[in-house]
């Protein structure tokens, strides 16, 4: 059996940076939107992009919050938008496409994570899936004619190897008739990530659009792991005993210009060019692994007896 989910020795690894897969890349003349791009990894997605000559669009649901982010990286435009209204996704894909301007580089980021108690969005959606999965996929959907009309555009889902926490549970995707369980919730979202990139690669694949799908790290600091208990972050060896990160690539426990590394890497480089349809990590497309495999030491064990783990080794 041939699959394309198989490493290509791009040379790059864990402890590589932003600023190491975007060296000789030239993005002058491209335009990329970069969701949850005022804060964490697309933050830095955003300042790489802008430093290496893209036009960047950074859709926030509270503008002044993120021109205050933003202010210094270069020239990055903000509208707003927010993942969990519809009409807001559809009123601003309306505004980017009656601009007339081609879109390179869509990268889906914006996320949320182990949310304590079961909460749902105004449509009665469990709030991970809501805002991880379907504004994301409204949000591309509407922006599909563009892409099209793009030549090779890419589509970036940021996932996570927490996509082992749970399938797509398709009878009870809102936990209307099951406990609810933070990490069940934030599994199932980024699975979906996941199958979404792939089945949109298939989709796209033939008017050059190509789709992949990434795990970026460990990455304390970000406030994506806000709702992780302190003492659960130290026992995993995250935080030091003052609540600094202790970095460490080989464990997957990376600063944020390491964990962006692979948003930027799949979405500009040119080793994957007629490539798509994968899932990536530390910048390269990630292998296969056994079902068996060890848990590497981001976090342990959770409430509920659900493993998180953010990076699995055969």
């Amino acid at each position: 059996m041939t699959t394309p989910q198989s490493p290509i020795n791009s040379g790059f690894g864990p402890a590589s940076t932003t600023s190491d897969v975007i060296r000789g890349i030239n993005l002058v003349g491209k335009v990329a939107i970069v969701t949850g791009g005022y804060s964490g990894l697309g933050r830095e997605a955003v300042r790489t992009l802008i430093s290496a000559g893209a036009r960047v669009i950074v859709p926030a649901r509270d503008v002044g919050r993120a021109k205050k982010s933003l202010e210094g990286i270069g020239p990055i435009e903000i509208d707003e938008m927010d993942l969990l209204d519809p009409a807001s996704i559809d009123a601003f894909a309306r505004r980017f496409n009656s601009s007339g301007l081609p879109l390179h580089m869509l990268v889906n980021s914006a996320g949320i994570m182990a949310l304590p108690e079961r909460t749902l969005d105004a449509r009665g959606y469990e709030l991970h899936f809501a805002t991880n999965h379907l504004g994301h996929f409204q949000l591309t959907a509407r922006l599909w004619p563009v892409l099209k009309r793009t030549h090779n555009a890419r589509v970036i889902s940021v996932s996570s190897m927490g996509h082992r926490f749970s399938p797509v549970v398709f009878d009870d995707i809102h936990f209307q008739s099951r406990p609810y369980n933070p990490w069940a919730g934030y599994g199932q979202s980024k699975t979906a990530n996941i199958l979404f990139a792939v089945e949109l690669n298939e989709r796209g694949k033939k008017d050059g659009v190509r789709a992949f799908s990434l795990h970026p790290g460990g990455i304390p600091g970000t406030g994506l792991e806000r709702h992780v208990p302190i003492e659960d972050l130290k026992a995993a060896g995250v935080i030091d005993d003052n609540g600094d990160p202790l970095i460490d690539p080989a464990k997957d426990i990376k600063s944020i210009p390491q964990g962006a590394a692979t948003h930027i890497w799949c979405a500009t480089s040119p080793m994957l060019d007629g490539m798509g349809g994968v899932f990536c990590i530390d910048s390269d497309i990630a292998p296969l692994m056994p079902e068996n495999c060890k848990t590497s030491q981001f976090l342990r064990v959770i409430p509920g007896n659900v493993a998180m783990v953010s990076h699995l080794m055969p």
